[in-house]
């Protein structure tokens, strides 16, 4: 512990450990150690969490475990919902004796708190301790701007009530429907655990000395000058992707892009439904019957075993056009020329990662935030399909490969996400919007003061 007796700062940051929540937390958590010299960072997340995403041998970044909640003997049944309600039964009381742990361990007192936005908790804590608590907020401002306007939804929709019921009474949100909102929110079990602390945040984050998100402000200027009315420090600091450490070298150990470079400019369908979920078999049976009549080339990226899940004979019949591997590089995949739309589940970085590879989507959501950002790319930022029905249909499948690879709407939405990559590329660059914005979190994170509670 000899970097911490040197530091004079010590901050605890606190990770949501589930989806792709850790991993743009660490990487923000890097790049503001490299901004702070002489400060130590305590990264608090689940052992599995920190075994699958912390890097070894971090300068300045200690990873601490804390307790998953998981009772003796759990054995996952194929829920991914389930190991995310027994965490949520625990917190914060896992978090704060992880922390007496991380004081005890170093002899370092804690001077600042970084939480995961979804942690309402963090207010209490940091009030506790007396010190600022700074909340990062991993999902786009809009997702934020629904959660902490729950209340005035739920006044106006109701709970449970008609899906097709546009958000009129919001300013910009005609176009989003009830359907489009997270479950939980106006839908679905409103007190389950994890729209319990999505409700509890959106009630308490306005006691954060900051809430930085992991976006920029042209992608959506209107929305993001609401959230700065109501929080009175508001940053957008992203996208991670075009400003986070990464490693120079790419793992493509299944010779992804190579098999890209085969291939002709935007002529390619990348398939990733990200690391928890896959569509059930008839989807799944319903995409690669599009695949198959629309004979367009393919790079899939598939969790589990191929020839389970897949139409028999499918991939012996696809095999002169088609590549599935169990993980690919998807940041340097969708920036390779030859990719042409992303069907994905649309999660946040998947987004983010669209704008900058240049794109666009179709987009099959699941939960959270997936169902809003799906309608956010279609018809707010139009650079994106929704599914008809929103599943996968082989007709619907075929619809949507056919109008983005082959059709005028397709170059229509390929030079909208590259404007937006333009504005995201400027926002990072010295004395622009991100940039600017993550110097102010600098200065915040690099003063000592004590925190005046709301």
């Amino acid at each position: 512990m000899e970097s911490y007796r040197n530091a004079s700062k010590h901050i605890v940051v606190l990770a949501f450990p589930f989806g792709t929540h850790a991993v743009p937390l660490l990487n923000f958590v890097r790049q503001l150690s490299d901004a702070c010299p002489h400060t130590i960072f305590s990264f608090l997340s689940t052992q599995q969490s920190n075994n699958s995403t912390f890097p070894k041998n971090l300068d300045k970044i200690k990873s601490f475990n804390v307790w998953d909640g998981l009772p003796k003997g759990y054995t996952f049944r194929g829920n991914p919902h389930e190991p995310v309600d027994y965490f949520l039964k625990a917190v914060p009381r896992n978090f704060m004796k992880a922390i007496d742990v991380v004081v005890f361990e170093t002899g370092k007192p804690i001077d600042f708190l970084i939480t995961d936005a979804f942690y309402a908790f963090g207010a209490d804590i940091a009030d506790e301790l007396n010190i600022p608590w700074v909340a990062l907020w991993t999902a786009s401002p809009r997702a934020l701007f629904v959660h902490v306007n729950s209340d005035i939804i739920r006044h106006y929709v109701g709970i449970n009530g008609p899906k097709d019921k546009p958000l009129h009474f919001l300013p910009h949100f005609s176009s989003i429907r009830v359907a489009d909102l997270p479950n939980g929110l106006t839908s679905g079990d409103i007190d389950a655990p994890m729209p319990a602390l999505l409700y509890k945040m959106g009630v308490s984050l306005s006691r954060a000395a900051a809430v930085a998100t992991n976006s920029y402000e042209d992608l959506d200027n209107t929305v993001v000058n609401m959230l700065k009315l109501r929080f009175s420090t508001f940053l957008n600091v992203g996208p991670f992707n075009l400003v986070s450490v990464s490693s120079s070298t790419v793992d493509d150990s299944h010779g992804t892009l190579d098999w890209m470079s085969k291939h002709e400019a935007a002529s390619v369908v990348y398939i990733s439904f990200g690391s928890v979920i896959t569509p059930p078999p008839h989807e799944l049976h319903a995409l690669c019957e599009a695949l198959e009549e629309c004979e367009f080339p393919y790079l899939w990226s598939l969790r589990g075993s191929p020839e389970k899940q897949l139409p028999l004979g499918f991939l012996e019949r696809t095999s002169s056009e088609g590549k599935i591997v169990p993980w690919a590089p998807q940041q340097k995949i969708l920036e390779h020329p030859s990719v042409g739309v992303f069907v994905s589940h649309g999660g946040w970085n998947s987004v983010l990662e669209s704008i900058n590879g240049c794109v666009p989507m179709i987009c099959r959501p699941f939960f959270g935030d997936q169902q809003l950002n799906t309608r956010t790319v279609e018809v707010v930022w139009g650079f994106g399909l929704g599914l008809e029905g929103g599943t996968l249909t082989k007709e619907g499948a075929k619809k949507a490969l056919k109008l983005i690879l082959c059709s005028q709407e397709g170059k229509k939405m390929k030079e909208k996400i590259r404007v937006q990559k333009e504005l995201a590329c400027k926002a990072v660059k010295p004395n622009r919007s991100s940039n600017e914005n993550f110097k102010t979190l600098v200065k915040l994170v690099s003063n000592t003061y004590h925190q005046v509670s709301g």
